[in-house]
């Protein structure tokens, strides 16, 4: 039976950080329907949307948007229209994925540190390459990771502390802090799956990634034995699988309309 409780449990969630219709969609799409022939109807979408708060004119401009974007495909069945992802919109869900719903504690268990001479790369050009800023010109990151060919290298061993910290995305510890917060008041408030309806279950999982994946995707992922367990990040990566554990994936065959909320 859903509950009707659900639009005030899901509330502080909707509206952390600011919602844009256009990339809430493209969680949603990557969440419910990432694989080839999967698609959502079109009232299924709107109910959805409906729970997200999303007014209809801004779902058809963001369809409008990711139509064009080469994102998602539409498609009449009858009278009821059908969106799928696109081979462009499955690629980079694909892509996105590893990060998204990654076990926490499964990153490599190797590592380095890269020490740039003056006037290398930025920052943010060795975030590209999979590298984290550790202070200026020294870098830690993955064996895989492609450092520079000027670059002195390093095979980590022993993880002093200060280095762990030092690793952490310090610019994103406290929207990471916002994030698991209000992930543990909504662990508490929420009733079991089955008391949720699926469209409320895809609705809540869209929001756990959509926030999950706004702040995750923004930095290369850390080696496991970088990773301090006082970081914002780790106790909101355990929140976050924790919640997708406990509320699983809706088939789409089973969210119908006449259980929306």
């Amino acid at each position: 039976m859903p509950t009707d409780a659900f639009p005030q449990q899901i509330a502080e969630l909707r509206e952390l950080g600011g919602q844009r219709v256009w990339s809430l969609m493209v969680s949603l799409f990557g969440d419910l329907a990432q694989k080839p022939g999967k698609a959502i109807e079109g009232p299924i979408l709107s109910a959805m949307m409906r729970l997200l708060s999303v007014k209809p004119e801004a779902t058809r401009v963001a369809l409008h948007r990711l139509r064009n974007d080469g994102w998602i495909s539409s498609e009449k069945a009858g009278r009821i229209s059908r969106h799928s992802l696109t081979e462009k919109g499955l690629r980079e869900s694909a892509a996105a994925s590893p990060r998204i719903y990654a076990t926490p504690g499964a990153g490599p268990e190797n590592w380095r540190l890269a020490f740039l001479p003056e006037g290398a790369e930025t920052a943010e050009e060795m975030r590209q390459r999979g590298f984290t800023p550790v202070t200026a010109r020294v870098y830690v990151g993955p064996p895989e990771a492609a450092a520079p060919a000027d670059a002195l290298l390093f095979e980590g061993k022993d993880v002093p502390d200060w280095l762990r910290a030092e690793a952490a995305p310090s610019e994103l510890s406290a929207a990471f802090a916002d994030l698991a917060d209000t992930l543990e008041r909504l662990a508490a408030d929420l009733p079991a799956a089955d008391k949720l309806s699926p469209v409320q279950v895809a609705v809540l999982r869209c929001l756990i990634v959509h926030n999950w994946r706004r702040l995750v995707l923004k930095h290369p992922p850390l080696p496991a034995p970088l990773v301090s367990h006082d970081w914002p990040g780790h106790r909101c990566h355990l929140l976050v699988a924790d919640l997708l554990a406990r509320y699983p994936r809706p088939p789409l065959e089973r969210i119908t309309l006449s259980k929306a909320a």
